[in-house]
């Protein structure tokens, strides 16, 4: 990905090696520092208002938490406090410059968990008052929706859907910092869903699905199974609405698996045989049930012409947003729609610094959200209170 050169109000006029080659680019451009530590993994990167990837670097936690069976706090952000300032130089050193040639530095302030916010923005602030730089802070799902536009020309208005570990949102992103919503989950997200049933049916404790999400195990293990053997059921399927649940799914796969546990007795860390059904099954619930959501909001968004009539978008970024079976159901949905279908690349959907840095860039050129007095900045675990607009 180093070395894309999109920007982001720009059509190509050339494609060389791959690469975007566009007219009247930025001379001198402006470099920003973006770094990410909204949940479990600490990221930086530079970019430059082109949008070339100058330099990144980035520590996951994730096989800390396999281990531990999911997210601990304070373990988190003991994590971040260890490898924030090594992961912050590294990025900067591999983009080629010094801390004083930054233009600013964009944080996640909101949402995620408090501690592992808090230990982003207080080493943010303590850089820009060393160096004094402006800071931008960043509200990590805008980041998400906003990434594709960092490698394609995708004009505002578009409608995104945002499905990761912690969100399930869709709304009409109509600017910068311009966000309608229309629906959200009302309990928990897809990806804690299924990190949570994968715990149950114990796939952690397996050598071929030990160094995988729980999202990416039920993937994996669903492959193996082409038939859907257990009817599960959505409780809000009644309700007119784009607002999504999962924790019923859940709760109804957890009596399954306890069921099948009992009729084939099988010990604690053992795999039912029909795991690969039970996984098979989830997935195609959990894509069904983001699938109608979505075409619903896409009929509503036609009915309000709150999207062009003609080339309209839907993104889809986040964590969940890399599972391919998924994609597969939406793509049908945006054909039958006459839409188009964008997702950033796998890397670019989990958390990562580049997207905080691209979202920043995007603020600086909007001129909007920058601070040169950071008194009274704060960070948000929970940013979703209206009912209306994601901030």
């Amino acid at each position: 990905m180093s070395g894309y050169l999109y920007n982001m109000s720009r059509t190509a006029s050339v494609v060389k090696n791959g690469r975007a080659l566009l007219p009247n680019l930025i001379k001198n451009p402006r470099l920003i520092l973006g770094i990410e530590t909204s949940c479990d993994d600490t990221a930086a990167a530079v970019l430059d208002e082109n949008g070339t990837i100058l330099g990144e670097a980035l520590h996951s936690q994730k096989e800390v938490h396999l281990k531990s069976g999911g997210i601990i706090p304070p373990v988190a952000q003991q994590l971040h406090r260890d490898n924030i300032e090594r992961i912050v130089n590294k990025a900067i050193c591999a983009s080629g410059i010094s801390a004083r040639e930054l233009s600013a530095v964009a944080t996640t302030v909101k949402p995620g968990l408090g501690l592992s916010l808090g230990v982003g923005l207080s080493y943010s602030l303590r850089l820009v008052n060393e160096y004094h730089k402006p800071f931008i802070p960043i509200h990590h799902m805008e980041a998400h929706a906003l990434t594709v536009r960092l490698l394609h020309n995708v004009e505002f208005p578009f409608l995104v859907l945002l499905i990761s570990g912690g969100h399930c949102i869709l709304a009409v992103v109509k600017g910068i910092s311009d966000f309608l919503l229309l629906g959200q989950s009302i309990d928990e997200a897809p990806g804690d869903t299924l990190d949570k049933i994968a715990r149950q049916l114990s796939l952690t404790s397996h050598p071929e699905f030990s160094t995988m999400s729980g999202g990416q195990a039920i993937e994996h293990l669903a492959q193996m199974e082409n038939r859907v053997i257990f009817e599960l059921k959505i409780p809000m399927s009644q309700h007119r609405d784009c607002n999504f649940s999962f924790a019923g799914l859940r709760s109804q796969v957890n009596k399954i698996i306890r069921q099948k546990e009992a009729e084939e007795g099988i010990q604690k860390g053992e795999m039912l045989s029909c795991a690969a059904e039970i996984a098979a099954s989830v997935q195609y619930t959990v894509a069904h049930h983001i699938a109608k959501r979505t075409q619903r909001a896409i009929l509503f968004c036609n009915k309000e012409g709150l999207l062009p009539s003609k080339h309209a978008c839907l993104v889809v970024s986040g964590g969940v947003a890399s599972n391919k079976y998924i994609r597969k159901i939406l793509q049908s949905i945006t054909n039958a729609a006459d839409m188009t279908l964008m997702c950033p690349p796998p890397r670019l959907c989990t958390d990562n610094g580049v997207m905080i840095a691209w979202n920043g860039i995007e603020k600086l050129q909007a001129g909007v959200d920058i601070l040169y007095n950071t008194k009274g900045v704060f960070y948000e675990p929970r940013a979703f209170q209206s009912t209306r607009y994601l901030d």
